[in-house]
């Protein structure tokens, strides 16, 4: 049966015919800006179990996001994407494996470093711009300090960005401690941090638990740290886990156990990392591969880390029984 053109297809035509070549492109492109942004796009690179193949991979990725963001500017989505790769790269891919460099390398491990710290302020930068767009002012008022002007007006749906933010701008400092200009800003991060807190308890399955057991465990006293936070935020983490994250095991090892000079926790919390199994939950695989290798690194040089090595581990088994 031939099918009629009904008045409604003539309407529709003429409206695309007579539409702007600049609108079209505009709605392919954020028709691709939402595939890419989707619920299910993250996690192509952290469901992988080839970290290799992701390392790879994600350069391209990044700048073909990038390319996308440039034509696309105001796609929130996207930019928060474009920006969180840039930070998850500096993190997985270049910090991590430079920390295990040999001290025989310390210049690429230098040079590596600085890449690092760029990628973490250029991903975090990405965002904030994002966030500006949406709250004019916001950089400002961070800049002054005013954080509860700067962040008023946030809401549970910008706690991806704050999060991200907040930890691309502390990514940085972390590899760069003496950078004094940057150390200074800390407290805008902190407070971004603080927001996601307040916003939602336990974000991203206890992510922002894991991100406070390395920020209270590894600063001193005197800009905040604190073991005992650590400590309850690593036991939260856990809990909303489900005990299928390594990364709490990891991060308290590397701080509250290196501090306390406790080499059998330190051992002990990071068999523990290496216990899980990365199917449990798939969307976290690459995360805990990655954090598996890093754990049998540790392992395999724990006296790094310890002034007395087995000496303080057999002293530590002594004052526990």
């Amino acid at each position: 049966m031939k099918k009629s053109f009904s008045p409604i297809h003539f309407v529709m035509l003429t409206a695309l015919f007579f539409l702007p070549a600049c609108s079209i492109k505009k709605i392919a492109m954020n028709q691709v800006a939402n595939a890419l942004t989707g619920k299910t796009s993250g996690t192509v690179f952290t469901g992988d179990n080839d970290p290799e193949l992701v390392g790879d991979a994600l350069p391209f990725a990044i700048k073909m996001y990038e390319s996308l963001l440039a034509a696309n500017p105001g796609h929130q989505g996207l930019r928060l994407q474009t920006g969180s790769l840039y930070i998850m790269y500096a993190n997985a891919f270049l910090q991590t494996p430079a920390v295990m460099l040999p001290e025989a390398e310390y210049k690429k491990q230098e040079f590596v470093f600085k890449r690092a710290k760029n990628l973490y302020l250029r991903g975090r930068d990405i965002i904030l711009t994002g966030l500006e767009n949406k709250f004019p002012g916001l950089r400002e008022d961070l800049r002054k300090r005013d954080f509860e002007k700067a962040l008023a007006h946030t809401t549970r749906k910008d706690a991806p960005a704050l999060y991200w933010a907040g930890a691309g701008w502390l990514g940085a400092y972390a590899i760069d401690p003496f950078d004094m200009d940057l150390g200074m800003t800390l407290p805008a991060a902190e407070k971004l941090m603080d927001r996601v807190l307040n916003l939602d308890r336990d974000y991203a399955t206890g992510a922002i638990h894991e991100f406070y057991i390395l920020y209270f465990g590894s600063l001193p006293e005197y800009m905040g740290g604190n073991l005992n936070k650590a400590r309850e935020h690593f036991a939260r983490a856990l809990a909303v886990s489900g005990g299928k994250s390594s990364t709490p095991y990891l991060s308290l090892a590397t701080t509250v156990a290196v501090k306390e000079q406790n080499l059998k926790e330190f051992k002990e919390l990071l068999k523990k990392a290496l216990a899980i199994d990365p199917e449990a939950a798939q969307e976290n695989r690459l995360v805990n591969i990655l954090n598996q290798r890093k754990a049998q690194w540790l392992l395999e040089h724990a006296d790094d880390y310890f002034l007395e090595g087995e000496e303080a581990d057999n002293n530590n088994e002594e004052k526990g029984s």
